[in-house]
């Protein structure tokens, strides 16, 4: 066989080299993309408007379980759903929703604040509860911020180097804001596959995950009012108060009357069931129900159906299947 000369040599790692360039390239932007939307995969979970049913948002398991976390440590801190919106747009533009161990000089977390700020120590503003707790504490001294337009609020707390950046977060921050503080009911689903984890899943995580997101006091209350307060969690050391469980179930009392931002027993009802639904591939978590609705995992399209006669007969008359006084969890273990 004739020996190639070397221009056809160099053609030919011409070519090669062209073709590594494209596959690079492509690969690089579609990093770029899965960076810039907070992909990190197939979505798995989506939010749709309650009052048109238009709108709708798509976004991943990591991403439902960290704007759950935002959206409860703002209502517990008696934070307006505006301020909830808000911290969403701020985290989906900083992160994409993503708890990030880097970003530029020493920004870390979903809202990537920097230490070296003053914002808090690496492990805190790690922590999505500390994070968002820091961001609203910065967020309630800014004056009228509620009658602001969005990405100035933002910008007032984060003092970012592109301003206006918020800004294209508004109306899927909106629709998260609505589902997870409760105003929008049945509007947030996942498809609830479950992964591998190396979380302890079942009951006790569920009341750990609990406790995390909206306080051992809020946990706790719900515990007294469903008659045990005296419960605690053997897996965190026996410190994290539990709600009412009875083998997979975890029974979370819904308290009637309106909190000091206004928001009803129902909105309250509603954020606890959006949040399990949230957090169901991380906890195992099977079924919810509410308010004569429920969700199952697994299901082709994971809408939120009438209750099962089973469920209302376990959850009884005023229980999570036939009526507002709680939120029913099943879980996988």
């Amino acid at each position: 066989m004739p020996e190639q000369s070397p221009s056809s040599k160099r053609r030919g790692r011409a070519l090669r080299f062209g073709a590594a360039c494209v596959v690079m390239s492509a690969v690089a932007g579609y990093v770029v993309v899965q960076y810039v939307t907070g992909g990190t995969g197939d979505p798995g979970c989506r939010v749709v408007s309650g009052k048109d049913g238009a709108a709708s948002y798509e976004f991943t398991p990591e991403q439902a379980v960290n704007a759950a976390t935002i959206a409860a440590v703002g209502t517990n801190r008696d934070m307006p759903e505006r301020a909830v919106a808000i911290a969403l747009a701020t985290a989906l533009q900083e992160s994409g929703l993503r708890n990030l161990t880097h970003g530029d000089r020493d920004s870390l977390g979903l809202f990537q604040q920097r230490p070296s700020q003053g914002w808090g120590t690496a492990q805190q503003v790690t922590d999505p509860a500390y994070a968002a707790g820091i961001f609203y504490k910065h967020l309630a001294k800014v004056p009228d911020y509620t009658g602001l337009p969005l990405t100035v609020a933002a910008q007032r707390v984060q003092r970012s180097g592109y301003p206006e950046a918020y800004a294209k977060h508004e109306t899927d921050a909106t629709l998260l804001a609505a589902a997870l503080t409760g105003t929008s009911a049945a509007t947030l689903t996942c498809d609830g596959r479950l992964g591998a984890t190396t979380t302890t899943t079942g009951p006790a995580a569920v009341r750990a995950a609990l406790a995390r997101d909206f306080g051992r006091d809020a946990v706790k209350e719900a515990a007294a009012k469903a008659g045990d307060a005296e419960k605690t969690s053997a897996s965190t050391g026996g410190d994290v108060p539990a709600a009412e469980t009875e083998g997979r179930t975890v029974t979370l009392p819904v308290s009637e009357g309106t909190t000091a931002e206004g928001r009803s027993a129902r909105e309250r009802g509603w954020q606890l069931a959006h949040w399990a639904v949230a957090n169901a591939s991380a906890l195992h978590i099977e079924r919810v129900s509410y308010a004569g609705r429920e969700w199952t995992a697994g299901n082709t399209d994971s809408r939120w159906r009438a209750a099962g006669a089973s469920s209302t007969e376990a959850a009884g008359a005023s229980g999570a299947g036939g009526g507002t006084g709680s939120v029913r969890i099943v879980t996988g273990q």
